[in-house]
């Protein structure tokens, strides 16, 4: 039994597809509303295998169609970020191409200059791919979503410009893009990619890239100090109005800000002063630490001064 899999309970009617399979052997299975049902293995059965066990046959596959027809994109590129309510409290992201052509499609998270890549798989026309979850009641921590995309032209035809777009979700705008998605007839938070696409332009990039070599070579980075105090009272002059959120995202600014240059201007190690308190911002930074391939690791440090509430990082 893989991720994909269509299966069925066998203790009742749900039928769905394998999305996780954990080490401890708990599946999850997401049945045709959207919902994860936890299950053992033994609890459900392949549905191929099952109906050949009944029938005593093979069980005839619908026809495939090889070029899809967009259902509603107004310029035939038809591709779509969505956000598909599982229940009230999460969220499956989707990429969705509702369009004739199949695209090489990259999505990444943004940290400040570092990315962690998500997805990064060929979307045939007429797909819907589900590649990850997210909590609701994060949005506002989430970060930045980078979406790329390259079309697959099969045979010769105008050519397709590959394109990029970004998002930075917000709660007051999310909630408006509420309506049912393309592929997926369910409805979600869809947002439609060919409305404020921007083009990727290869030689523009390249020839950016050879102009600003030379001046990269003469710029010297700022070298921050051995040790960062992220205390809010520190870098703001009030946070009297502050929410909570917006305390910790002016702190894990400020964190990659002094840790980008720290590691540009070749510095071995940085401390981060970031308190006990409620352990939020301490296991935010550890997440994103463990995420960057030019640390070489960090600890709890100097108990005597913070009572371990800093991060020693030592820079590759």
């Amino acid at each position: 039994m893989n991720i994909g899999d269509r299966v069925r309970l066998i203790h009742g009617n749900e039928e769905g597809i394998v999305r996780k399979i954990s080490s401890s052997g708990r599946i999850d299975v997401e049945i045709e509303d959207g919902f994860i049902i936890p299950s053992l293995k033994h609890e459900l059965v392949l549905i191929h295998e099952a109906e050949k066990k009944h029938f005593g046959g093979k069980i005839s596959e619908a026809p495939t169609v090889e070029t899809p027809l967009p259902i509603s994109a107004p310029k035939d590129q038809g591709l779509y970020f969505a956000f598909l309510p599982i229940n009230d409290q999460s969220l499956s992201l989707y990429l969705i191409n509702d369009s004739h052509h199949s695209y090489l499609a990259h999505v990444s998270e943004v940290f400040g200059t570092n990315h962690r890549t998500l997805f990064a798989e060929k979307v045939k026309a007429g797909e819907a791919k589900k590649f990850d979850d997210r909590l609701l009641k994060e949005m506002e921590d989430w970060p930045v979503f980078l979406l790329r995309f390259i079309p697959i032209q099969e045979k010769i035809e105008k050519a397709i410009p590959a394109f990029e777009r970004s998002f930075k979700l917000k709660p007051t705008q999310f909630f408006k893009h509420l309506s049912k998605a393309p592929r997926l007839d369910k409805n979600a938070y869809v947002f439609a990619l060919e409305q404020t696409t921007k083009e990727l332009d290869i030689r523009a990039l390249n020839q950016e890239l050879n102009e600003l070599q030379p001046k990269a070579q003469s710029i010297v980075t700022k070298r921050p100090p051995s040790a960062i105090d992220l205390h809010i009272e520190k870098l703001v002059k009030s946070d009297q109005e502050l929410s909570n959120s917006e305390m910790l995202r002016i702190q894990l600014e400020a964190f990659e800000k002094n840790l980008d240059q720290a590691i540009a201007s070749g510095m071995n190690e940085i401390t981060f002063i970031h308190g006990i308190g409620n352990g939020v911002l301490r296991k935010e930074i550890h997440k994103r630490l463990s995420q960057i391939q030019n640390i070489k690791y960090f600890q709890d440090t100097q108990k005597d001064n913070w009572g371990y509430g800093a991060t020693l990082v030592r820079i590759t």
